[in-house]
């Protein structure tokens, strides 16, 4: 039979236990807004009265009170997994397509001022100076806009450059990024299999971790499985970056490319420092390497537009090479290395007009100080011609450009696709683990009302021992 008292401790373990489901809700209320943080559930369990009893026992077994047996992360694992893959996949398909938007940005086509109409202006000056051979303005004009051309290549070949050295900097950035998200998950493991153990809650705790992985999927694609003890195991590809309390490094091995120019030499290798063997990298890094890599986005689209360097200059000087200038002059070239090295090819970086007076033009097909004296546009009408070649500068950057875009407007489509994708991962993951504000004010209505009872009920019994103890054996006084 129950003790005269028990229903004392009852209804204490009922104030317990709705407080702390008070402390639980208010925690969720107080994080609706953090990033990263998983609403927690109490959850309670009736306490027996007696867990093993006798065989001749004849207790009611009504029952001790609750208690809370646990509070629980509202988090799914396969959710988990899934935002893991989707980050890293929008990652780099968000780098990617930012990349590419950045070399759009180098050429700005189709624009008035762009390169393309640059060309457009230079051929138009070889047809003004056909009908005026001897007049020194139209070959004066023809200079700076052939100037200009040389000087707009000069500047896409710079830009991209620096676009190589700005995403080279940025991948030493990630890479210090990495090694220090490694170590803060694998002190995680480490603080949550010993609260586990001692039997605390480190739910926020696993929150941090869950959100530093998050991170770490979408810096270098990494995935995570978790281990029976609590911890959580972290990889590249197939290797390991953390094993329980141990987070391994990464490094971008010594002497990689820093400059476009570097990877006709070597290339950039990002590398395990304990091993030296490569990273199959993923996320924004992997979109990174895709860049910087020899072969990658950017080389190929300096060789691309090296081959239009060369092209023009090649189409130009044998043509222009046949030409006579008024003082006879004769055999040169138009466009020259600006290094003054005539044993290499001309490049974009290097491309430069070798004219500087106009009277030195050579646009006249016959010799103005020969016998008879010939004096002609011709050669520069021939020059205006090469704007409509299939084999010209014109149609090779218009090839370069065309495929720039295609390739552009590919890695939006995808990246959007894959956003969409993401987006709905994220959905699914905040309605099973967000904080919702109307549902957690519903718990702290219930737990406030059960509160409230357990209290009376506190109150009932202490009136009925007030009168048990205070009262009997009263009657007759």
């Amino acid at each position: 039979m129950g003790s005269t008292f028990s229903g004392l401790n009852t209804a204490l373990t009922s104030l317990y236990a709705q407080r702390r489901g008070l402390d639980v809700t208010g925690q969720n209320i107080a994080n609706a807004n953090t990033e990263g943080y998983t609403r927690q559930r109490v959850t309670m369990q009736a306490q027996n009265a007696s867990l093993v009893p006798g065989i001749y026992a004849t207790t009611d077994a009504i029952g001790n009170g609750v208690t809370v047996s646990s509070v629980d992360r509202m988090r799914n694992a396969a959710l988990d997994q899934r935002s893991y893959t989707e980050h890293a996949n929008s990652a780099y398909h968000n780098a990617r397509a930012g990349a590419y938007n950045l070399i759009e940005d180098v050429f700005a086509e189709p624009s008035d001022t762009a390169l393309q109409a640059r060309m457009a202006d230079m051929w138009d000056g070889f047809n003004k100076i056909t009908t005026n051979p001897s007049v020194t303005a139209p070959k004066a004009s023809l200079l700076e806009e052939a100037n200009t051309v040389a000087s707009s290549i000069n500047d896409a070949a710079a830009s991209l450059n620096n676009q190589y050295e700005s995403a080279r900097t940025g991948l030493d950035t990630y890479v210090d990024d990495v090694n220090k998200a490694a170590e803060s998950v694998a002190k995680l493991n480490n603080q949550i299999v010993v609260a586990s153990k001692a039997g605390l809650a480190a739910n926020e705790l696993q929150d941090q971790r869950a959100q530093t992985i998050l991170s770490l999927s979408e810096l270098v694609g990494a995935s995570a499985t978790e281990t029976p003890d609590g911890s959580i195991n972290v990889f590249i590809g197939s290797s390991p970056l953390v094993s329980g309390f141990n987070a391994r490094s990464i490094e971008i091995a010594p002497g990689s490319a820093t400059r476009l120019e570097d990877l006709s030499t070597t290339d950039v290798n990002l590398r395990w420092s304990d091993t030296t063997t490569g990273v199959a990298a993923g996320g924004t890094m992997g979109a990174s390497m895709e860049l910087l890599a020899s072969g990658g986005t950017l080389q190929t689209m300096t060789s691309r537009l090296d081959k239009v360097a060369s092209t023009l200059a090649d189409t130009v000087n044998a043509i222009y090479k046949t030409g006579y200038a008024v003082d006879g002059t004769t055999g040169n070239d138009f466009f020259v290395r600006n290094d003054g090295d005539t044993t290499q090819a001309v490049t974009a970086s290097t491309i430069s007009v070798g004219v500087t007076d106009p009277a030195k033009l050579a646009i006249s097909s016959g010799d103005p100080t020969g016998t008879p004296k010939v004096l002609n546009g011709n050669i520069a009408d021939t020059l205006s011609e090469l704007a409509d070649s299939r084999s010209g500068a014109d149609s090779e950057y218009q090839s370069m450009i065309g495929e720039l875009g295609v390739s552009a407007q590919s890695a939006i489509r995808r990246r959007d696709v894959q956003n969409a994708v993401t987006d709905q991962v994220d959905a699914a993951r905040d309605a099973e683990s967000g904080v919702n504000i109307d549902e957690e004010m519903t718990n702290l209505l219930t737990y406030q009302r059960g509160y409230e009872a357990a209290g009376r009920v506190l109150t009932t019994i202490d009136s009925m021992l007030d009168q048990l103890i205070n009262r009997t054996g009263m009657v007759g006084r």
